[in-house]
């Protein structure tokens, strides 16, 4: 009998390794790397703490409690404060290429929205001038009562918003790709009519309720990866490490169900749109090869005297993409 117990604990030991690694073995080929190179490249399973020490310039990962939710942001450098905003299906991570040149001369602080990577994820509050007023919280809680902004995609539209409800608050503000959203996207194709056709099939997707919750999460490397090979010039440039930082960030149902909820509060943040006036302060738009004639014409609407540059050989995602222009054009704006 001692012998039997033995043996089953032996096995039972065994047992539990083999559906520990063939667990780690899945979890790895869902966020699209594979077996064999998972040892190689695991760098992408570290906590914030670890991604931002690992970028020069003195990063640290912290959190504040502001606005009813916690944000999590990743600050560095000295200076003038600069905010950078982040969006969908990303986290702060998407501006660790520029981070450690604005961090040169600014104190440069990028944050996961509400609902985002490290932050709160409630059920409510993904409105754009909700999540205006949390970053608002934010700066304030820092001791910062002005700072310059910079947002890209969802992080854009926030950084509208905030431009328009707290114009004493912004010195300079540049947009990534995205301007706040406007009654112009109730005309958009969601059926393209010829090949290659821009069709943003995800706004109308990530407003369906709980059908994304339950068909992204445990498989968000498929999204990542779609998102990224559709809407880049140089897929490559946001490489396996930097998608599986965002497939883990989007990796559970809940993290899903936040994400959407920046979709699912378009039409609110159309009506309100409705009454913004033009953007006072200094404002930059940077376009990537897909949106810069659209930047041209859109901007004089949405700014008194805007500047438009093109970030040439980019798509979407412009701070992945081409990073030294998108620092050049920074550091020239913001000085």
């Amino acid at each position: 009998m001692t012998i039997s117990l033995a043996v089953g604990e032996k096995f039972m030991r065994k047992f539990k390794k083999v559906m520990t690694a063939l667990a780690a073995v899945a979890a790895v080929v869902l966020l699209g790397g594979t077996a064999t190179g998972a040892a190689a490249n695991t760098g992408w399973r570290q906590s914030d703490a670890a991604l931002a020490r690992s970028l020069p310039g003195g990063f640290q990962s912290s959190y504040a409690d502001v606005n009813g939710v916690r944000l999590h942001y990743v600050a560095g450098g000295s200076g003038s404060p600069v905010v950078l905003l982040p969006g969908w299906p990303q986290t702060w991570w998407a501006f660790h290429k520029v981070m450690p040149a604005l961090a040169e001369h600014h104190r440069v602080i990028a944050v996961d929205l509400r609902g985002m990577g490290g932050s709160s994820k409630p059920q409510s509050g993904y409105d754009k001038e909700t999540l205006a007023a949390d970053i608002h919280a934010l700066l304030a809680k820092l001791g910062y009562a002005k700072a310059d902004l910079v947002g890209h995609d969802i992080g854009a539209m926030v950084a509208h918003s905030y431009g328009i409800k707290y114009p004493q608050a912004v010195g300079k503000l540049a947009l990534m790709d995205v301007v706040a959203p406007d009654k112009s996207l109730y005309q958009l194709p969601l059926l393209p009519s010829a090949p290659g056709q821009f069709s943003p099939w995800w706004w109308t997707f990530n407003q369906l309720q709980g059908l994304p919750e339950q068909l992204v999460s445990g498989r968000s490397r498929y999204v990542v990866d779609t998102m990224i090979d559709q809407l880049s010039v140089v897929p490559s440039a946001v490489d396996d490490f930097d998608r599986n930082v965002y497939a883990r960030a989007y990796y559970t149902r809940e993290a899903v169900r936040a994400g959407n909820g920046w979709y699912r509060t378009l039409n609110q943040d159309i009506a309100a749109g409705s009454a913004y006036g033009k953007l006072t302060m200094p404002v930059l738009g940077l376009a990537g090869e897909f949106n810069h004639q659209y930047f041209v014409q859109v901007m004089p609407s949405k700014a008194v005297d805007p500047q438009v540059v093109k970030i040439a050989g980019a798509g979407h995602y412009l701070s992945e993409e081409q990073p030294a222009q998108v620092i050049g054009a920074l550091t020239k704006f913001l000085g």
